[in-house]
């Protein structure tokens, strides 16, 4: 049985969801007994002056680190030179390392990884998997790019390379039927595509009781219905529809009505909001809040993965925003924390979308429509007046996260993909 290559700009020690969720699979992976080798930078997602070791063994997982330019994230010019020169220090390592009878698996960070490896792999007499956690080039269309006419042929040419390289491969990983949707519609073979959703870890995310955790006594949420947003607020999503929701609260809290919800004092609002992370959209968010003059939200930083319990579970209900053009592109991976703590989620976005499936198909949650401030204020209502119905949802989320989104359902489901390639 040859070996597995995944192949990503970021893995362990760094702490970026996408370095997370291939950490968590390529140990567990390699604990089952598969020979698994990485090939990443040696960058940290948030510090990208740091230089990590070009070799390391861990878990017994083989680590090669390759050499990349460290311009960082913020920059835009400077984040394409960082992509180039990982490409082309990983086509290097992958013709070096790859031998035949591998499975190289080739995830989406930096974009179109796929075009990179699918030649090497068929040179190299290898198997090519990708692991899609978004589909370029369109997510950087919708998000503002190829608006000249030279950008629009430019982009007309990486679409045919891409969709060349996802018909090559031995099988897609997508992350959702919406996603597998907008492949199949881009001429890939419904059988070289596989559904494999995100996850989150089941024993270190639990849910916690509101009475018995402490983050609600030292964020001062006391008794409010909490509605709490935790994760990156970036392009992908917007935040008009927050403000106009939670102005409408701050003026008129008790409508339909608030027998259910009550504090113990006036100065705590009945309905308070938590946001939680960061992101490129969340400062500006902070300022609108300040600039509105709204005093229902709370914000903290990001939560260490040892607090995510605690962090979760503070909230009553959570949010989840998908901007509507960016369905089948993207799926929200928060949703998958939120049900591991045993929390209703109120998506916003598309009514179709995948969490919207998600959150009908398990009734765990809610969905409104982006810009439906209005309507997004009477969900976050109808739950606070209904605890029990909230509490009801959150244990359907919890349950169909341990069948479905736990991390070792997951896992093996990829030992399924993976042993089907070999």
């Amino acid at each position: 049985m040859g070996r597995i290559i995944f192949i990503n700009r970021y893995f362990y020690p760094d702490h970026s969801a996408t370095s997370q969720m291939l950490s968590d699979i390529a140990f567990g992976l390699q604990s089952t007994g598969r020979t698994v080798s990485v090939i990443t930078s040696r960058q940290r997602y948030d510090a990208p002056e740091e230089q990590l070791a070009a070799r390391e063994t861990a878990a017994d997982v083989d680590i090669h680190r390759i050499w990349t330019s460290r311009f960082g994230r913020h920059n835009l010019a400077g984040r394409a030179v960082d992509y180039v020169t990982f490409y082309v220090s990983s086509a290097v390592a992958l013709m070096r390392f790859v031998r035949r009878g591998d499975v190289i698996v080739a995830k989406t960070d930096p974009p179109m990884l796929s075009v990179l490896a699918a030649p090497i792999a068929r040179l190299k007499g290898a198997r090519l998997v990708n692991w899609l956690q978004d589909v370029f080039p369109e997510v950087a269309q919708v998000l503002g790019m190829g608006r000249s006419g030279l950008s629009r042929g430019a982009f007309s040419f990486l679409y045919w390379l891409r969709d060349w390289s996802l018909k090559a491969a031995g099988a897609n990983v997508v992350l959702g039927e919406r996603m597998k949707e907008h492949l199949i519609a881009h001429g890939v073979a419904p059988r070289n595509i596989a559904i494999i959703p995100n996850f989150a870890d089941g024993t270190l995310i639990t849910p916690l009781e509101r009475e018995a955790n402490p983050l609600r006594v030292s964020w001062g949420l006391e008794d409010s219905f909490v509605v709490a947003y935790s994760g990156n607020l970036g392009r992908a999503h917007e935040y008009a529809t927050l403000i106009d929701a939670i102005a409408r609260l701050e003026k008129d809290p008790q409508t339909p009505s608030q027998s259910n919800v009550q504090t113990t004092s006036p100065s705590i609002p009945r309905i308070l909001w938590l946001f939680i992370g960061g992101g490129a959209l969340y400062e500006a968010f902070r300022t609108e809040v300040t600039k509105r003059g709204l005093t229902s939200v709370r914000f903290e930083p990001y939560q260490p993965r040892e607090r995510l319990t605690q962090s979760l579970s503070a909230g009553d209900v959570h949010l989840v925003s998908l901007r509507p053009e960016l369905e089948g592109l993207i799926v929200p991976s928060k949703f998958y924390g939120i049900a591991a703590a045993g929390r209703p989620a109120i998506f916003i976005g598309h009514a179709d979308g995948e969490i919207a499936r998600l959150l009908a198909q398990n009734d765990c949650g809610l969905t409104v429509g982006e810009g439906d401030g209005a309507g997004l204020a009477h969900a976050i209502l109808a739950l606070a007046d209904a605890p029990q119905r909230a509490l009801a949802m959150g244990k359907n989320a919890r349950a169909a996260f341990e069948k479905l989104w736990d991390k070792k359902a997951v896992l093996q489901r990829w030992r399924a993909l993976l042993d089907e390639s070999q």
